[in-house]
């Protein structure tokens, strides 16, 4: 079956709806995750006070979020992501904080509602290569750039350098219950390759592009807590999961405490690996 494009944005659109409130429930160990990854995309782009900076497939907007302390008093950050639940989960938090610089918007980021040249930095982590044309979305976040703005971004490296995701998918896989993604479609790690990364930046207009790998760890306190934040963060493993037999879900949850046995230290806890791609580049 060929890729339809506006079809997988219309599933995205719905996947993310539905999974604003699980993403919300895990956001203190997504941010935990993310924060390395937030603090060197904004160390590459520098933001400054006065400037305006957009945040595109924000989610929860962590990285904006910190961009917004950056760019105070006078400068602001526009928070924005195709789901509006998850807007109200950033809204939330952002009222948790008292962060007063900053806006929310549903934007698209392949068609990006704002004028040509309209802010210094755009930010996105881990949003381009779920996106239906990620080149699409890369000459759209050109455009809205000032001339000599700054991009800054992440995608996940290759699946096999992220068994929090890679095993689950075997796991399903070997039962029936998932396919692997066609090639070239979106998906987590449509951009798990640096050199790939790279040329679609250059090919879309940017300079001065620069990737790097980084190593993370994502952290359970026990295989239980695993097995909840992996339903509430994976809306595809929740609905495969989760339409089985009581007893066919308590088999799929042994297995796979089984496969990530390798991961768990003494305690019961797991500390299991994870490689991110960022970028940065200039328009």
């Amino acid at each position: 079956m060929s890729f339809d494009p506006n079809a997988h944005r219309e599933a995205s659109l719905r996947t993310w709806e539905e999974a604003a409130s699980g993403w919300t429930r895990r956001q203190e160990m997504l941010r935990e995750l993310g924060a390395p990854v937030s603090h060197w995309m904004l160390d590459a782009v520098t933001p400054q006070p006065g400037q305006r900076v957009l945040e595109l497939a924000a989610g929860l907007g962590e990285t904006g979020m910190l961009a917004a302390e950056l760019v105070a008093p006078m400068g602001g950050v526009i928070i924005s992501d195709q789901a509006e639940a998850m807007l109200d989960g950033a809204r939330s938090r952002a009222a948790e904080l008292g962060l007063s610089n900053v806006e929310f918007q549903v934007l698209n980021a392949e068609w990006i509602d704002l004028p040509v040249a309209s802010v210094d930095v755009v930010l996105c982590r881990w949003g381009y290569m779920l996106m239906a044309d990620p080149a699409t979305a890369l000459r759209e976040t050109r455009r809205v750039l000032r001339p000599g703005g700054g991009a800054a971004l992440a995608v996940w490296d290759a699946v096999e350098h992220n068994p929090w995701a890679l095993l689950p998918a075997v796991e399903l896989r070997e039962r029936g219950l998932g396919t692997p993604p066609e090639p070239g479609s979106p998906g987590p790690f449509a951009l798990g390759d640096s050199e790939q990364l790279g040329d679609v930046l250059e090919r879309c207009g940017f300079s001065g592009v620069r990737v790097e790998g980084l190593e993370l760890v994502r952290s359970h306190a026990s295989f239980e807590e695993l097995w909840d934040s992996t339903l509430d963060l994976s809306r595809a493993f929740h609905d495969a999961v989760l339409d089985r037999p009581a007893a066919e879900i308590e088999d799929i949850k042994s297995s796979l405490a089984e496969r990530f046995g390798r991961y768990t230290m003494s305690d019961g806890t797991l500390q299991i690996p994870g490689r991110t791609l960022l970028a940065s580049a200039s328009a």
